[in-house]
């Protein structure tokens, strides 16, 4: 019975197991206890996750590979019609997206380092998700220019309540072009679902400015998630030695990288801090030491009701969710909920409960969720 439930649940895709052997575990947090319970493993440096409206997942393999993974945590074999990526560095299959409208078009986005002459560049292909492959795939967006590196593609994709998508673009360990209009290097870009510019861009009507620049100054952008109240599309990005930071991306602001940073340069040159520049936009909060920031959501759900609208952030070099509680725009605490595994993205449920992707060669989705009471009942974790 439970085998036919989950090749049902598939729609005929092919399965291979998760093999998980690893027993769910507590941890304390000023909240209570926290249940993390492995949902699947056996992904190869898993990079981002989506929920399908029947409860299965979406997951990104840096590697390449786009798999389904059911709410068991069966894997499918690898599904086809991706495009081919640079996997290597920081490079490969990196972000998945649904169209707001995938109820009714089964339309995916993936973002990606995409191999050519010159180099490779973060690009965004679109297609229509089949029982065994993405149809139809067509790229929608190429950074411009392309680089010969390995570092720093972004790269986030978030819908916008509009229904236009934000896509964050690292400056490929550039430096000086994420102050240059000109490229798209070390910016977000906002475009329209086919690809085209939306006329409410900031620089469209500007003369030797990239029209999908929606604000710049960014050095790599790894987490982006829209506030739930004022629709704001707020980011996080990696610093040097020190400086992580949160951003909200606002339309036409500079964000000041490389002219000022909360961090230094590796090879310990000192960089202005922002606060000597406030004509530039200022950061929301800033990680020194780093966390190395990675992935990005708002909780919103009833598991946890005491974290609603607590910004939850992955931490790699932390090996952490980091949780914030927020008054307005201010951050007014912080708390780490120990994961000891690096932590490459972090994201909301439809169940209430928060998964997390672990960066490794083996690895897996977590599930956090109030641990459950003695007597049988689910605690509030409030």
């Amino acid at each position: 019975m439970r085998s036919a439930i989950i090749l049902a649940a598939l729609a005929a895709t092919a399965c291979s197991p998760s093999g998980l052997d690893a027993a769910p575990r507590s941890i304390e947090t000023q909240s209570g206890q926290v249940d993390v319970e492995p949902v699947a493993e056996g992904l190869e440096h898993p990079w981002s996750l989506a929920f399908l409206p029947d409860g299965r997942m979406l997951v990104t393999e840096r590697s390449g590979n786009l798999r389904l993974v059911s709410r068991e945590g069966r894997l499918s074999e690898p599904l086809g019609g991706v495009p081919e990526v640079a996997a290597r560095g920081q490079g490969g299959l990196l972000d998945v997206a649904l169209d707001p409208d995938f109820a009714s078009n089964r339309m995916v986005y993936l973002s990606y380092a995409e191999p050519g002459d010159g180099g490779p560049t973060t690009a965004v292909a679109r297609g229509r998700l089949g029982d065994r492959a993405l149809e139809n795939v067509t790229v929608i967006f190429r950074a411009q220019p392309r680089i010969d590196g390995s570092k720093h593609f972004g790269s986030r994709l978030v819908f916008g309540r509009e229904g236009r998508l934000f896509v964050t673009l690292g400056e490929r360990d550039q430096f000086d072009p994420a102050q240059d209009l000109s490229n798209h290097l070390g910016t977000v870009v906002r475009i329209n679902r086919d690809g085209s510019v939306p006329q409410g861009n900031p620089f469209v009507r500007q003369q030797d400015a990239k029209p999908e620049i929606w604000s710049y100054g960014h050095r790599n952008v790894q987490g982006a998630a829209l506030h739930p109240e004022t629709g704001q599309l707020w980011v996080v990005e990696h610093g040097p030695r020190g400086g992580d930071e949160i951003n909200i991306a606002e339309p036409g602001k500079n964000y000041g990288w490389p002219l000022v940073s909360w961090g230094r340069h590796y090879s310990g040159r000192d960089i202005p801090d922002p606060t000597t520049r406030p004509d530039l936009a200022q950061s929301v909060y800033q990680w020194t030491p780093v966390i190395a920031a990675s992935g990005m959501d708002f909780y919103s759900g009833e598991l946890f009701p005491s974290w609603k609208g607590n910004v939850l952030v992955g931490g790699l070099v932390s090996q952490s969710v980091v949780r914030l509680t927020l008054d307005g725009e201010q951050v007014t605490s912080e708390e780490r909920l120990p994961m000891g595994e690096r932590v490459r993205y972090v994201r909301q449920g439809p169940d209430g409960a928060i998964y997390v992707l672990t960066d490794a060669s083996e690895g897996q989705i977590l599930r956090l969720s109030p641990a459950a009471r003695e007597e049988g009942g689910t605690g509030s974790a409030d």
